[in-house]
């Protein structure tokens, strides 16, 4: 017999980056009585990771519960760009319903039409969340006009368009109806999820379906499963099987270590799981994301919903620089592939792949971010390693070649729109819509190759200003050559230490990338010339004696004035095909693929 877990609601927030979800979730926690009323709780409390932190983007869905008029509200913080959705995509599973947070001065962005979309399409019901209506430059009316078109858009039903529609500040902890009462507490928006977001329903009676959408790892649990119940019971050390859709294949028979439910920020062991609670298992070896756990005896999997295929590969490489395995803890091939397979049993948008050598592995993943997020995880893990420059993966639909396309949302002071709109131009942007006075907000179509390298430029061109983002857009033909870097790599041609002397004169030469005293390579990447080619220049040399003695302020007067250190993320947007971004648990070096400067004017002369 059916039943409806009025006790309950499973809700996601969705929004674009640095709308405020995670900060109006931790209101809630706060609100809903998870912590003390004097306990003291760290901004953004469910960005537990820390390149989290550092970053202020959440990068991993992350569950939390609280209790509100004696229901339980599930809570899934869900990520905000667009290069981790294969995280949003899979917790949509779980929820009956989501939140969609939009700024209340720069409306929905391109991440919001993406998420939006993929909950419109699985049919989940809508609140309206205007957040951040305590700005100054709120403009509330309008944007709440902007999610309804969006809406309209994208074909949302009657249910969907008539979604209610809350005003809030999540740094503020408050909610209301109307944007000119700001309210006192978020109880508005808690009686909005209880009376707009359907309560669980099943049948407790039939056999057991358990879809497992997230993977997580602990050191003494082992690999534990996320996901929720979508019909019968399950208890704590009960027998289970796990099956997959679309494959015969069902595990044997294994008894559950442990059975766990959300409350606030824990996980808590229980006895038992009724239907549309969200759990986390183990004691299963192989789980993996998309797996249906069964009673013995009735194994039938779930459809799990389809992931977006990668758009940007690269390789990992096994570091042979000069310096390979000083820094490093894990350095063999045999570390990097147990890792990067690893990593892709958690992260379902993730594809790795053997290549023709033992040394490199082919990774595809949503975006530059995605993949620079993955390498920056490894380096503080004590991995060490070299990456190639990130390309495109193409696709041949009806015998044509397809390229991933970009929708681009550049907001710009209106005397900058015209740079933006040139630099966009050259790199086949096209414009398609463009609004505002004083800001203006534009919006492009681009191949996903257009943007490689483009954030320092646009940054400049904007004087600081401007803001962009961007999300996959689909596949279009091939749209023709693409301008790539003008300018060349300053290389060192020796090893050594550089110094001050050598790199004051070099300064003409271009920007420059390290400070004096750092260690380098004959072949390293010491900056960015400033014309097309390479130069072979010697950051080592010392400044000879003689019998004469210089004045005391003339060693004084060598100052360095344009070094820049790269980001990870800038180092692989700098480099080009012939170069390699070395990364070890201290440094981030870049350096050329032949590092003799002789064998690179052969491999030139010969066109290679």
């Amino acid at each position: 017999m059916k039943i409806v877990r009025e006790d309950l609601r499973n809700v996601a927030i969705i929004a674009h980056v640095d709308h405020g979800k995670t900060t109006l979730v931790d209101e809630m926690l706060k609100q809903g009585g998870v912590f003390r009323k004097n306990q003291q709780v760290a901004e953004r409390v469910m960005d537990s990771n820390d390149l989290e932190r550092e970053r202020g983007i959440t990068i991993l869905a992350k569950n939390t519960a609280v209790h509100y008029e004696g229901v339980k509200i599930n809570i899934v913080d869900t990520p905000g760009h667009a290069d981790f959705s294969g995280e949003v995509e899979r917790v949509l599973k779980m929820v009956d319903g989501v939140i969609l947070l939009v700024d209340s001065f720069e409306g929905p962005m391109p991440q919001t039409r993406f998420v939006t979309k993929k909950a419109l399409e699985l049919s989940l019901p809508v609140i309206v969340v205007v957040n951040k209506i305590d700005r100054p430059d709120a403009r509330c009316a309008d944007v709440v006009d902007e999610t309804l078109e969006l809406l309209l858009e994208l074909d949302a039903s009657n249910e969907q368009l008539d979604s209610p529609i809350v005003f809030a500040s999540g740094r503020a902890g408050t909610a209301s109806l109307d944007f000119n009462n700001p309210g006192e507490d978020l109880r508005p928006l808690f009686d909005q999820i209880l009376s707009h977001i359907p309560a669980p329903a099943g049948d407790p009676d039939e056999p057991l379906q358990l879809l497992i959408s997230t993977i997580d790892y602990n050191d003494y649990l082992g690999r534990v499963g996320v996901g929720r119940v979508e019909r019968g019971q399950l208890r704590q050390s009960q027998m289970a099987v796990r099956c997959t859709f679309g494959s015969s294949d069902i595990s044997a028979p294994t008894r559950l270590a442990g059975l766990f439910q959300f409350d606030g920020l824990r996980r808590v062991a229980c006895e038992e799981a009724k239907v549309g609670d969200i759990v986390a298992i183990n004691g299963f070896d192989e789980l993996s994301i998309g797996d249906t756990i069964c009673v013995p005896g009735s194994a039938e999997a779930l459809p799990f919903l389809k992931i977006s295929e990668p758009t940007v590969s690269m390789n990992f490489c096994v570091n042979d620089s000069p310096f390979a395995g000083t820094e490093g803890q894990y350095v063999t091939s045999r570390h990097l592939r147990a890792r990067l397979f690893k990593e892709m049993q958690t992260d379902v948008s993730l594809k790795v792949e053997d290549t023709d050598t033992t040394d490199a592995f082919r990774v595809s993943g949503r975006g530059e971010l995605h993949l620079s997020i993955l390498i920056e995880t490894m380096r503080r893990q004590g991995y060490e390693f070299q990456v190639t420059k990130p390309h495109v993966l193409y696709k041949e639909i009806d015998g044509e070649q397809h390229e991933p396309m970009e929708l681009l949302v550049c907001d710009v002071p209106a005397e900058y729109a015209g740079a933006v709109i040139e630099k966009l131009g050259r790199r086949k942007g096209t414009l398609v819509a463009m609004q505002g006075a004083e800001r203006t907000r534009m919006e492009f179509t681009i191949p996903s190759r257009g943007l490689f390298g483009y954030r320092p430029e646009f940054l400049t061109d904007t004087r600081g200003e401007g803001v962009m983002s961007a999300v996959f857009d689909g596949y279009e033909p091939y749209k023709g050559d693409i301008p790539t870097r003008v300018s060349g790599s300053l290389v060192a041609f020796e090893t050594g230490e550089t110094t001050s002397y050598a790199m004051f004169y070099l300064q003409d030469r271009g920007e420059l990338f390290l400070f004096p005293g750092t260690k380098v390579y004959s072949g390293m990447i010491v900056g960015r010339s400033s014309r097309p080619g390479d130069i072979d220049v010697n950051v080592c040399k010392k400044k000879h004696l003689t019998s004469i003695r210089n004045s005391a302020g003339a060693e004084e007067a060598l100052k360095i004035t344009s070094v820049r250190i790269l980001t990870l993320e800038e180092a692989l947007e700098f480099i080009d095909d012939d170069e390699l971004v070395e990364i070890t648990p201290k440094s981030i070096r870049m350096r050329k693929r032949e590092l003799g400067a002789e064998q690179r004017k052969k491999n030139i002369s010969r066109g290679k």
